[in-house]
Protein backbone atom coordinates (compact mmCIF):
# COMPACT_ATOMS: atom_id res chain seq x y z
CA UNK A 1 0.00 0.00 0.00
CA UNK A 2 1.05 3.39 -1.01
CA UNK A 3 1.10 6.30 1.88
CA UNK A 4 1.17 10.01 0.96
CA UNK A 5 1.74 11.69 4.14
CA UNK A 6 0.95 15.65 4.47
CA UNK A 7 0.78 17.98 7.40
CA UNK A 8 -2.90 17.62 7.27
CA UNK A 9 -4.17 13.98 6.78
CA UNK A 10 -2.92 11.04 5.41
CA UNK A 11 -4.41 8.97 2.41
CA UNK A 12 -3.81 5.58 1.33
CA UNK A 13 -4.25 4.25 -2.17
CA UNK A 14 -4.60 0.11 -3.07
CA UNK A 15 -3.62 -1.17 -5.96
CA UNK A 16 -7.06 -0.48 -8.15
CA UNK A 17 -6.91 3.05 -6.75
CA UNK A 18 -8.25 5.31 -9.82
CA UNK A 19 -6.37 8.19 -11.08
CA UNK A 20 -8.02 10.93 -10.17
CA UNK A 21 -8.38 10.04 -6.92
CA UNK A 22 -4.80 10.14 -6.86
CA UNK A 23 -4.33 13.63 -8.20
CA UNK A 24 -6.12 15.17 -5.38
CA UNK A 25 -3.89 14.50 -3.18
CA UNK A 26 -1.88 16.62 -1.41
CA UNK A 27 1.93 15.16 -2.20
CA UNK A 28 3.70 16.96 0.11
CA UNK A 29 6.12 14.09 1.19
CA UNK A 30 6.09 10.51 -0.37
CA UNK A 31 7.29 7.70 1.35
CA UNK A 32 7.25 4.03 0.01
CA UNK A 33 8.38 1.27 2.78
CA UNK A 34 9.73 -2.15 1.81
CA UNK A 35 6.30 -3.74 2.32
CA UNK A 36 4.77 -1.20 -0.29
CA UNK A 37 7.11 -3.19 -3.14
CA UNK A 38 4.37 -5.57 -4.54
CA UNK A 39 1.73 -2.75 -4.46
CA UNK A 40 3.25 -0.39 -6.22
CA UNK A 41 1.24 -0.55 -9.68
CA UNK A 42 -2.16 1.55 -9.20
CA UNK A 43 -4.31 0.28 -11.60
CA UNK A 44 -8.06 0.80 -12.91
CA UNK A 45 -9.16 -0.59 -16.27
CA UNK A 46 -10.92 2.77 -17.30
CA UNK A 47 -9.83 5.40 -15.51
CA UNK A 48 -6.20 5.47 -15.56
CA UNK A 49 -4.60 6.78 -18.85
CA UNK A 50 -1.28 5.16 -18.66
CA UNK A 51 -0.73 1.75 -20.67
CA UNK A 52 2.53 -0.45 -19.65
CA UNK A 53 3.88 -3.39 -21.86
CA UNK A 54 2.54 -6.18 -19.98
CA UNK A 55 -0.83 -5.52 -20.52
CA UNK A 56 -1.91 -3.81 -17.20
CA UNK A 57 -2.43 0.05 -16.98
CA UNK A 58 -0.79 1.88 -14.16
CA UNK A 59 2.00 4.54 -13.55
CA UNK A 60 5.54 3.86 -15.09
CA UNK A 61 7.73 3.04 -12.15
CA UNK A 62 11.27 2.39 -11.37
CA UNK A 63 12.38 -0.95 -11.99
CA UNK A 64 13.75 -1.38 -8.23
CA UNK A 65 10.08 -0.54 -7.25
CA UNK A 66 8.57 -2.98 -9.68
CA UNK A 67 10.94 -6.20 -10.49
CA UNK A 68 8.10 -8.33 -10.97
CA UNK A 69 6.25 -6.75 -13.42
CA UNK A 70 9.32 -5.92 -15.45
CA UNK A 71 10.29 -9.74 -15.82
CA UNK A 72 7.10 -10.48 -16.65
CA UNK A 73 6.81 -8.09 -19.13
CA UNK A 74 10.55 -9.72 -20.35
CA UNK A 75 8.51 -13.05 -19.90
CA UNK A 76 5.97 -12.02 -22.10
CA UNK A 77 8.21 -10.23 -24.83
CA UNK A 78 10.54 -13.04 -25.85
CA UNK A 79 7.17 -15.45 -25.93
CA UNK A 80 5.53 -13.12 -28.33
CA UNK A 81 8.60 -12.16 -30.94
CA UNK A 82 9.97 -15.20 -32.54
CA UNK A 83 13.49 -14.39 -33.55
CA UNK A 84 14.49 -16.47 -37.27
CA UNK A 85 18.21 -16.74 -38.49
CA UNK A 86 20.44 -19.53 -39.92
CA UNK A 87 24.02 -19.32 -38.96
CA UNK A 88 26.86 -22.07 -39.13
CA UNK A 89 30.36 -22.94 -39.13
CA UNK A 90 32.77 -26.18 -39.14
CA UNK A 91 36.24 -26.32 -38.97
CA UNK A 92 38.12 -28.61 -41.13
CA UNK A 93 41.76 -29.38 -42.12
CA UNK A 94 42.56 -26.22 -44.22
CA UNK A 95 40.57 -23.82 -41.85
CA UNK A 96 37.17 -22.52 -40.44
CA UNK A 97 33.65 -21.63 -42.86
CA UNK A 98 31.51 -19.34 -41.47
CA UNK A 99 28.09 -19.33 -44.12
CA UNK A 100 25.04 -17.15 -43.01
CA UNK A 101 21.64 -15.53 -44.25
CA UNK A 102 20.72 -11.70 -43.76
CA UNK A 103 17.30 -11.97 -42.95
CA UNK A 104 16.08 -9.73 -39.99
CA UNK A 105 12.45 -10.77 -38.53
CA UNK A 106 10.55 -10.99 -35.31
CA UNK A 107 7.54 -12.93 -35.93
CA UNK A 108 5.94 -13.33 -38.81
CA UNK A 109 7.30 -9.45 -39.94
CA UNK A 110 10.63 -9.23 -42.12
CA UNK A 111 12.39 -6.05 -41.62
CA UNK A 112 15.26 -6.25 -43.64
CA UNK A 113 17.30 -8.78 -46.29
CA UNK A 114 20.43 -7.32 -45.93
CA UNK A 115 21.70 -7.55 -42.40
CA UNK A 116 25.29 -8.19 -42.15
CA UNK A 117 25.08 -11.20 -39.53
CA UNK A 118 28.79 -11.60 -39.94
CA UNK A 119 30.95 -9.08 -37.16
CA UNK A 120 34.61 -8.77 -38.34
CA UNK A 121 36.11 -8.56 -34.98
CA UNK A 122 39.65 -8.10 -36.38
CA UNK A 123 41.62 -9.48 -39.39
CA UNK A 124 41.73 -13.44 -37.68
CA UNK A 125 38.25 -13.01 -35.82
CA UNK A 126 35.11 -13.29 -37.04
CA UNK A 127 31.67 -13.54 -35.17
CA UNK A 128 28.09 -14.22 -36.12
CA UNK A 129 24.79 -13.06 -34.75
CA UNK A 130 21.72 -15.17 -34.09
CA UNK A 131 19.07 -13.81 -31.36
CA UNK A 132 18.78 -10.56 -31.09
CA UNK A 133 20.79 -8.46 -33.86
CA UNK A 134 20.80 -5.17 -30.99
CA UNK A 135 22.61 -7.38 -28.67
CA UNK A 136 25.05 -9.17 -30.73
CA UNK A 137 26.19 -6.49 -32.55
CA UNK A 138 26.92 -4.03 -29.79
CA UNK A 139 28.34 -6.99 -27.45
CA UNK A 140 30.45 -8.08 -30.56
CA UNK A 141 31.70 -4.98 -31.02
CA UNK A 142 32.39 -4.36 -27.98
CA UNK A 143 34.50 -7.65 -27.49
CA UNK A 144 36.29 -6.61 -30.69
CA UNK A 145 37.67 -3.04 -28.71
CA UNK A 146 38.67 -5.04 -25.86
CA UNK A 147 40.49 -7.59 -28.22
CA UNK A 148 42.32 -4.38 -29.49
CA UNK A 149 43.18 -2.94 -25.94
CA UNK A 150 44.52 -7.00 -25.53
CA UNK A 151 46.91 -6.51 -28.24
CA UNK A 152 47.85 -3.15 -27.19
CA UNK A 153 48.34 -3.93 -23.72
CA UNK A 154 50.17 -7.74 -24.33
CA UNK A 155 51.84 -6.87 -28.19
CA UNK A 156 50.54 -10.17 -29.07
CA UNK A 157 46.53 -10.94 -30.54
CA UNK A 158 44.29 -12.32 -28.10
CA UNK A 159 43.43 -16.17 -28.84
CA UNK A 160 39.86 -17.41 -29.60
CA UNK A 161 40.11 -19.29 -26.57
CA UNK A 162 40.49 -16.16 -24.17
CA UNK A 163 38.33 -13.65 -27.20
CA UNK A 164 34.95 -15.97 -26.76
CA UNK A 165 36.29 -16.20 -22.53
CA UNK A 166 35.71 -13.15 -22.66
CA UNK A 167 32.81 -12.61 -24.31
CA UNK A 168 31.29 -15.44 -22.08
CA UNK A 169 31.88 -13.66 -18.95
CA UNK A 170 30.67 -10.13 -20.24
CA UNK A 171 26.98 -11.66 -20.82
CA UNK A 172 27.03 -13.88 -17.88
CA UNK A 173 26.95 -10.86 -16.24
CA UNK A 174 23.41 -10.30 -17.60
CA UNK A 175 22.36 -13.82 -17.56
CA UNK A 176 18.35 -13.07 -17.08
CA UNK A 177 18.30 -9.61 -18.10
CA UNK A 178 16.61 -10.49 -21.44
CA UNK A 179 19.63 -10.78 -23.46
CA UNK A 180 18.90 -13.13 -26.61
CA UNK A 181 22.22 -14.24 -28.43
CA UNK A 182 23.48 -17.18 -30.13
CA UNK A 183 27.05 -16.48 -31.37
CA UNK A 184 29.51 -18.30 -32.64
CA UNK A 185 33.35 -16.78 -32.45
CA UNK A 186 36.01 -18.04 -34.85
CA UNK A 187 39.47 -17.63 -36.16
CA UNK A 188 42.76 -18.61 -35.88
CA UNK A 189 45.66 -18.13 -33.39
CA UNK A 190 48.99 -20.10 -32.48
CA UNK A 191 46.94 -23.13 -32.03
CA UNK A 192 45.17 -23.31 -34.77
CA UNK A 193 41.57 -22.95 -35.87
CA UNK A 194 39.38 -22.52 -33.23
CA UNK A 195 35.18 -22.32 -32.86
CA UNK A 196 33.59 -21.78 -30.12
CA UNK A 197 29.85 -20.86 -29.72
CA UNK A 198 28.16 -18.52 -27.02
CA UNK A 199 24.69 -18.21 -26.01
CA UNK A 200 23.04 -15.73 -23.51
CA UNK A 201 23.44 -17.38 -20.78
CA UNK A 202 26.70 -16.94 -20.80
CA UNK A 203 27.34 -21.18 -21.84
CA UNK A 204 30.47 -21.31 -24.15
CA UNK A 205 31.33 -24.41 -26.29
CA UNK A 206 34.09 -25.30 -27.98
CA UNK A 207 33.26 -27.59 -31.23
CA UNK A 208 33.85 -28.39 -34.93
CA UNK A 209 30.35 -27.96 -36.47
CA UNK A 210 27.78 -25.81 -35.18
CA UNK A 211 24.94 -24.05 -36.48
CA UNK A 212 22.66 -21.64 -34.81
CA UNK A 213 19.17 -20.16 -35.54
CA UNK A 214 16.00 -21.18 -36.56
CA UNK A 215 16.80 -22.65 -39.70
CA UNK A 216 19.75 -24.62 -38.05
CA UNK A 217 17.96 -28.00 -37.90
CA UNK A 218 18.00 -27.81 -41.93
CA UNK A 219 21.01 -26.88 -42.27
CA UNK A 220 22.44 -29.12 -39.75
CA UNK A 221 21.05 -32.34 -41.99
CA UNK A 222 22.95 -30.89 -44.53
CA UNK A 223 26.34 -30.32 -42.83
CA UNK A 224 26.24 -34.04 -41.22
CA UNK A 225 26.21 -35.35 -44.93
CA UNK A 226 28.32 -33.91 -46.32
CA UNK A 227 31.27 -33.26 -43.79
CA UNK A 228 34.62 -33.97 -44.30
CA UNK A 229 37.82 -33.01 -42.02
CA UNK A 230 39.86 -33.36 -45.45
CA UNK A 231 37.35 -31.04 -47.44
CA UNK A 232 39.32 -28.89 -49.82
CA UNK A 233 38.95 -24.88 -49.58
CA UNK A 234 36.22 -25.27 -52.76
CA UNK A 235 34.03 -27.53 -51.56
CA UNK A 236 34.35 -26.60 -47.98
CA UNK A 237 32.80 -23.17 -49.02
CA UNK A 238 30.20 -24.67 -51.26
CA UNK A 239 28.95 -27.27 -48.45
CA UNK A 240 28.07 -24.33 -46.00
CA UNK A 241 26.19 -22.57 -48.99
CA UNK A 242 24.15 -25.35 -49.67
CA UNK A 243 23.51 -25.49 -46.19
CA UNK A 244 22.68 -22.75 -45.65
CA UNK A 245 20.40 -22.31 -49.09
CA UNK A 246 18.30 -25.48 -48.00
CA UNK A 247 17.48 -23.30 -44.77
CA UNK A 248 16.84 -20.41 -46.12
CA UNK A 249 14.12 -22.48 -49.19
CA UNK A 250 12.92 -24.60 -45.84
CA UNK A 251 12.93 -22.08 -43.07
CA UNK A 252 10.34 -19.04 -43.53
CA UNK A 253 12.21 -17.08 -41.34
CA UNK A 254 15.76 -17.33 -43.08
CA UNK A 255 16.57 -15.75 -46.38
CA UNK A 256 18.16 -12.92 -48.05
CA UNK A 257 21.81 -13.03 -49.47
CA UNK A 258 24.45 -15.72 -48.43
CA UNK A 259 27.52 -14.69 -46.98
CA UNK A 260 30.29 -17.44 -46.96
CA UNK A 261 33.70 -16.55 -45.29
CA UNK A 262 36.76 -18.73 -45.00
CA UNK A 263 39.05 -18.46 -41.91
CA UNK A 264 42.58 -19.52 -43.01
CA UNK A 265 46.53 -19.54 -41.11
CA UNK A 266 46.79 -15.79 -42.67
CA UNK A 267 43.22 -14.25 -41.81
CA UNK A 268 39.58 -14.58 -43.29
CA UNK A 269 38.44 -14.19 -46.33
CA UNK A 270 35.11 -13.22 -47.77
CA UNK A 271 34.10 -15.95 -50.35
CA UNK A 272 30.68 -14.85 -51.65
CA UNK A 273 27.76 -13.10 -51.39
CA UNK A 274 24.90 -14.34 -53.32
CA UNK A 275 21.20 -14.08 -53.43
CA UNK A 276 19.30 -16.82 -52.68
CA UNK A 277 16.55 -16.99 -55.35
CA UNK A 278 19.57 -16.57 -57.62
CA UNK A 279 21.32 -20.08 -55.91
CA UNK A 280 17.56 -21.52 -56.08
CA UNK A 281 16.61 -20.87 -59.81
CA UNK A 282 19.80 -20.87 -61.18
CA UNK A 283 22.11 -23.51 -59.77
CA UNK A 284 20.31 -26.29 -56.99
CA UNK A 285 16.87 -26.57 -58.49
CA UNK A 286 17.91 -26.70 -62.43
CA UNK A 287 20.30 -29.60 -60.75
CA UNK A 288 17.61 -31.61 -59.34
CA UNK A 289 15.26 -30.96 -62.63
CA UNK A 290 12.59 -29.63 -59.98
CA UNK A 291 11.80 -26.83 -62.57
CA UNK A 292 11.54 -29.01 -65.55
CA UNK A 293 7.56 -29.75 -64.99
CA UNK A 294 6.51 -26.46 -64.02
CA UNK A 295 4.02 -24.91 -66.28
CA UNK A 296 4.85 -21.45 -67.31
CA UNK A 297 2.78 -18.82 -67.02
CA UNK A 298 1.61 -18.52 -70.64
CA UNK A 299 0.88 -21.83 -71.30
CA UNK A 300 3.95 -22.24 -73.70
Amino acid sequence: MLSFPSTKTTKSFKQGANLSSVLSSDFTSLSIGPQDEDNVILQDPCLDISYGLDGQQGFALPPSLNNSGFIHQKEKLEKTYAKGTTTLGFVFNKGIVIAVDSRASMGNYISSQNVKKVIEINPYLLGTMAGGAADCQFWERYLGMQCRLYELRNKRRISVAAASKLLSNIVYQYKDHGLSMGTMIAGWDHTGPNLFMVDNDGTRLKGTRFSVGSGSLYAYGVLDQGYRADLTEEEACELGRRAIYHATHRDAYSGGIINVYLIRSDGWTKISSTDMNELHYGKYAPEKGILDNVPLLDGN
